[in-house]
């Protein structure tokens, strides 16, 4: 369980808490004053350098000057006009294309969303739509998002089995193993599968898992999918991390890093797959805001500045340069790849404390959703070597004062 970690400063900090719903009793709480680059400045200006990126999202850090022109100049030509799929829109129409030719064949046609949970749903309906089929596999402690499909496929139960019941026909596999692909069957639609699995701990298929899951898809007729939420637009060296895997999902899904900061979900398939949601029923997925001009010419420029730069290869430079770095007794392990990393401590206590005295320090970490010794480190593509390194001196720093203590 998270700790308190804060005490009430001001009256908009108070307001924080009686006003907006809250998602656990325990928010950090800071209040923001603006950010920029790899550092975010809270009311007092103090300064916190940012290992997390609001949680994988700020793919180029934050007040990207390239995401926040384009922004300002679709604002000059238009916003929202018409609900998704009826009016052509370049800036939505030039991702989709640009998509088109970075993803291997068949993944050529993109379904723009606001969020990487309504891609997975998308995702779910156009696998049962595809196949006919409504049998629905997922991992245990996998993470989909937390609307009622994307929760179906949770492989959590504590999180989910107050809102139960939910949709019907799910089934579980574990995460790397090969006996359990047996459970893809002709009566599957689809087995849905993080490439490299987030709230668990960062974990990463192995013995050419996902190469198997491929051949047991194939052999069925079961659509594979993948959800790149996380480890999409870069963060694993690669565009997609399926790319680091030699496998071809029959649909991907992304979000978070997607939009440079903004609010944005897309999955992509095949024409053949996709344009079943055209027909029998007509609208088989809508979306009022799906495609939002500002928000794609936001995802158009991150694209561009990600795939016309060399952050995907210094990405795996600098996850060498934290693992050379973050060597420390508290430290058991470091689990991910490229900036897509987690520092497993031995006990939750430790982690807890590591996080929130980083944070008075003015390093932001973050926890993973199930993996309570975690360590979430992943900042912006965008950090430098420079910032690497102060950001790992303060959680050394951390962790010697807490060996002290032991």
């Amino acid at each position: 369980m998270r700790p308190c970690a804060f005490a009430v400063k001001n009256n908009n900090v108070n307001d924080f808490i009686k006003y907006q719903a809250q998602t656990s009793p325990y928010p950090l709480g800071m209040e923001v004053s603006h950010a920029i680059g790899s550092y975010i400045f809270d009311t007092n200006n103090k300064k916190y350098l940012d290992f997390v990126a609001g949680v994988s999202a700020c793919t180029l850090g934050h007040q990207p000057p390239r995401v926040n022109q384009a922004i300002k100049d679709q604002l000059d030509k238009y916003s929202h006009v018409m609900v998704y799929g009826e009016y052509s829109q370049s800036p939505a129409v030039e991702y989709c294309k640009l998509m088109a030719s970075l993803l291997p064949e068949p993944l050529k046609k993109t379904y723009l969303v606001n969020s990487g949970t309504e891609a997975i749903e998308g995702a779910l309906k156009l696998a049962r739509r595809t196949t006919g089929r409504s049998q629905l596999i997922s991992c245990h402690n996998a993470y989909h998002g937390n609307t009622m499909g994307s929760m179906s496929v949770m492989g959590f139960e504590e999180r989910k089995r107050i809102f139960r019941p939910l949709i019907p026909d799910v089934d579980f596999i574990t995460f790397n193993n090969e006996a359990d692909l047996e459970k893809i069957t002709t009566k599957t639609a689809g087995i849905l599968l993080e490439t490299i699995q987030g709230g668990a701990g960062f974990i990463e298929p192995e013995n050419n898992f996902l190469k198997k899951v491929r051949e047991r898809c194939t052999e069925v007729g079961a659509m594979m999918i993948l959800d790149e939420i996380q480890p999409g637009f870069g963060r694993t060296g690669k565009l997609f991390g399926f790319q680091n895997y030699d496998v071809v999902p029959d649909i991907v899904v992304m979000g978070k890093g997607m939009g440079g900061g903004m609010p944005v979900g897309a999955f992509t398939a095949s024409p053949e797959m996709m344009d079943l949601l055209t027909h029998d029923p007509k609208l088989g997925h809508i979306t009022t805001f799906g495609g939002h001009p500002v928000i794609a010419a936001a995802c158009l420029a991150t694209l561009k500045e990600i795939t016309e730069t060399n952050l995907m290869e210094e990405t795996l430079e600098k996850e060498k340069l934290f693992k050379s770095l973050l060597v420390h007794p508290l430290i058991k392990e470091i689990r991910g790849r490229g900036l897509m990393l987690a520092a497993m401590t031995e006990s939750a206590e430790i982690t807890n404390e590591v996080i929130l005295k980083c944070q008075e320090k003015g390093l932001i970490l973050f926890w993973l959703l199930f993996e309570a010794n975690a360590i979430r480190i992943t900042p912006p593509l965008t950090i430098s070597e420079d910032e690497i390194r102060e950001g790992c001196a303060i959680i050394l720093e951390v962790m010697d004062e807490i060996v002290c203590c032991l």
